[in-house]
Formats: structure tokens, sequence, C-alpha cells
């Protein structure tokens, strides 16, 4: 099988790429390197790695013809900078069409989507979240984020475009090579001596393992075409998180961490329902979460960490 990654030199996407590889099939990734690293792609003589931008049509429309998929894994995304609303829909909504337009010209069979759980709003009114829930639903704080709202369009026109896709609607990824969220920022800051605060906000987390398996079963053709969450279907405050960074790196603060209220970009909780994932494709998250935080850790700890990204605005870190 000939695979194309999007985003390939990203956290999840070179997983995906490591995975398939482990396989046995080819591997054309396209990354930009805005968020992804070089060192995330291994030589291998069954990969092929494309420096640029998604939104450049040019660029997808020669790395189409020349490789050839059979299926796409759309990863890529503009996150790192919530006012840069221009690279956000360049990457996330041009980028997404480009993408789908070179799928349909030469054939894809199937294309699978990262989609994010922010698209049903910072006041969900159910919890978990089932896939029935109305995007931006509840109160008057809408998307929340230029994020939100792009990788949402994004999602839109692959359904639109009649392909057979899968859209996986993710809650927090982590694990080796995840650069974004607290797991990371708080490696960074604990290692460097400096403060930490938490936000008084809890998450799902989903071990980035666990994640691939399923992309791995829909690549091979399971599933239906739609949306799927890939989740544990249990949430964890933050403050949880920050204890099990503390135990993995065998720190003891002399004061207990600082908890802050959320931002107004923010949302309390982001918990999922997979029970469509965990029937339609014989799976389950299976990860703990401090064993899973320990594998990122040691991998933090080999590799290092220069910087971290998020899509929220930022709060005064006191330094």
């Amino acid at each position: 099988m000939k695979v194309l990654i999007t985003g390939g030199a990203g956290f999840v996407g070179s997983h995906i790429a490591d995975a398939l590889l482990a396989q046995g099939h080819h591997v054309l990734v396209i990354d930009n390197y805005q968020t992804g690293r070089r060192d995330n792609n291994k030589p291998h003589p069954n990969l092929k790695v494309v420096e640029g931008t998604i939104a450049d049509i040019e660029l997808v429309n020669s790395c189409f013809d020349e490789f050839g998929p059979d299926k796409v894994v759309h990863a890529a995304a503009s996150y790192k900078d919530p006012d840069a609303w221009e690279e956000d829909t360049m990457s996330n909504i041009l980028g997404t069409i480009n993408i789908v337009r070179a799928s349909k010209r030469i054939g894809v069979s199937r294309i699978v989507y990262f989609q994010t759980s922010l698209c049903y709003g910072l006041s969900p009114i159910e919890q978990p979240i089932t896939l029935s829930h109305p995007f931006y639903s509840g109160k008057s704080e809408g998307a929340g984020s230029s994020y939100a709202i792009s990788k949402t369009g994004g999602e839109q026109y692959i359904e639109l475009s009649g392909l057979d896709f899968q859209s996986f609607r993710l809650a927090n990824a982590y694990g080796p090579r995840n650069l974004s969220g607290p797991l990371p920022t708080f490696f960074h800051r604990l290692t460097e001596g400096k403060k930490c605060f938490v936000m008084d906000t809890r998450r799902d987390f989903i071990f980035v393992k666990d994640l691939v398996e399923v992309v791995l079963k829909s690549l091979s053709g399971q599933g239906t075409k739609g949306y799927y969450h890939i989740s544990t279907g249990s949430d964890y405050s933050i403050k949880e998180l920050f204890d099990a960074t503390l135990k993995a790196l065998s720190i003891k603060l002399d004061e207990d961490v600082e908890v802050r209220p959320r931002g107004v970009d923010d949302v309390f909780t982001i918990l999922i329902d997979p029970s469509k994932t965990e029937q339609d494709f014989n799976w389950k998250a299976m990860t703990k979460l401090e064993d899973g935080i320990q594998q990122a850790i040691d991998w933090y700890k080999v590799n290092g960490i220069t910087q971290t990204f998020t899509h929220l605005k930022q709060m005064d870190d006191k330094k």
C-alpha cells in the first residue's frame, strides 16, 4: 500500500509513518516543519519526505502524481498561533481542499482526517459528548478559536467531496514526540526549574499508540464512511496530569502548584464517547495514563524540547 501523510513529521503523523513502514508499506510525507521535527522521520528505503506546505497546489499535485497514493492520512494542521487566522485558513481549509482535489483526481480510496473535539464548542450540552452532538452548541462562546473553526471547515469540505473518508475527532493525544498541550510544557518548565501552574480543566487523554492502532485498522479497510471519536471515555484533571508528571520525574515540590481558572477560549472538559469506534474497530484504549506519561517523559529526556505549542491564547506564566 502507498500512503501519503500530510504533517508526517509531526507528533501523530510520524508515529503513523513509522507503523506503516514497519508493516512494509510505502510512505510519502509532506511537512512544512512549523510544528514537526526533522528527526521524527528516520531514513527508510520506503520513505520519501517532501518539505513544503499543502497550501501550495503545485506541490500537492506533483506529490500525488509522482507517488500515486492509494490512501491519504491528513494530519497536517496549523495551530501554533491563535491569532494566525490567515495561516490557519491556508493550511486547514485551503490545504485540505488541495488534498481533496488531488485525491479525487487520482482515485484515492480513503482519506483519514483528524478533527479537534473543540468542534463541539466551549459549552457542550452533554457529557460524554456523542457523535450526534451539534457543532458549537451551548452558550454564546461559539467555536472559541481559529483552530476549531478552520479544522471544522476542512472536515466539511472532505465530506462534501464524496470521497470515502473517516474523520477521527480526537481527545487530547499525548506521548513521545508530543510538543503541544500541558505535558511537554510541564516537562520543559520543571526541568528548567521554573514555576508551573495548572488550569482548572479536565481532559480525556489518549496515548498516541492507541490512536495509531485505530488508524491502521482504518487504512486496512475497517469501519464505515463518516465520523468517529478516538478517546478513552474518561477524563482527568490537569492537576492529576501534573502530579503524574512530577512522579515520572521523581520531583517533589515545596508548595502545591497554583490552580488557575480556564481562559475564555478554553473548555472545562473534553470528554468524548468512543463507543462507536470500540464497536466498529474492535478496539479499546489500553494505555494507563501514568504509563503513557512515563514513556513521553523518557522521550523528552533523550530528545529534548526547545519549544511547545498551543492553540490557546497565552496567559502570564509568572516566571
